[in-house]
């Protein structure tokens, strides 16, 4: 077993994250635990609630990982696009290809909670830094509208590209043939920016 003072505290937590990052990779975060994971790194529980402040945290920390990988994805794709409708595209065609590609970790984005805890301010951050992304998007497309359609036709256009990412990585969406999680979205925005245009 490591002693405390093996690794330096930023070592430590590089080193967790990147074993409940290859933990996820294959297994629910449910099948996960706190011993489990410092038992993975080599150290006793402890060491970890030092480290992170207790569980939830650390859990926190694997979420924010995810976030900023997400984040950084969207960012390229939406630097690779042709118009702000195409970006739109794009960035609903990441969260959708990232979900899948990355089933467990961006479950536990959605399905950790902070059980009465605040959450972070480093967090809050990351949640706006996504939601400034979309709602600068639809700002473009919709200029005339107020901050506060903006706001809404940001929630109703994440509710349905969440929707059909959260089936499509369930396998849930109840066809008798294969549907594709990307048709649905193109049926979903293509519906909602003809209303834009009318």
């Amino acid at each position: 077993m490591a002693r405390r003072n093996d690794h330096t505290r930023e070592e430590l937590i590089s080193m967790t994250l990147e074993q409940v990052k290859k933990f996820l990779s294959e297994h629910p975060h449910h099948e996960l635990s706190l011993r489990k994971v410092a038992a993975m790194i080599g150290y006793v529980p402890s060491t970890l609630v030092n480290v992170f402040g207790n569980y939830n945290l650390l859990l926190l920390h694997a979420v924010a990982q995810t976030m900023d990988e997400l984040f950084a994805e969207a960012e390229k794709q939406l630097q690779q696009s042709e118009s702000t409708t195409d970006a739109l595209r794009k960035l609903a065609y990441c969260y959708l290809n990232f979900a899948v590609d990355n089933p467990y970790r961006w479950q536990l984005i959605f399905q950790h909670t902070m059980n009465g805890e605040e959450l972070p301010e480093w967090q809050n951050e990351r949640i706006n830094n996504m939601i400034n992304m979309l709602e600068s998007l639809i700002r473009q497309l919709i200029p005339d509208q107020s901050e506060t359609a903006v706001m809404e036709a940001s929630r109703v256009l994440w509710a349905g590209v969440h929707g059909i990412t959260l089936l499509t990585v369930d396998d849930k969406l109840f066809t008798a043939t294969p549907v594709d999680g990307k048709a649905l979205i193109d049926n979903l925005l293509d519906t909602y920016l003809k209303n834009w245009q009318v």
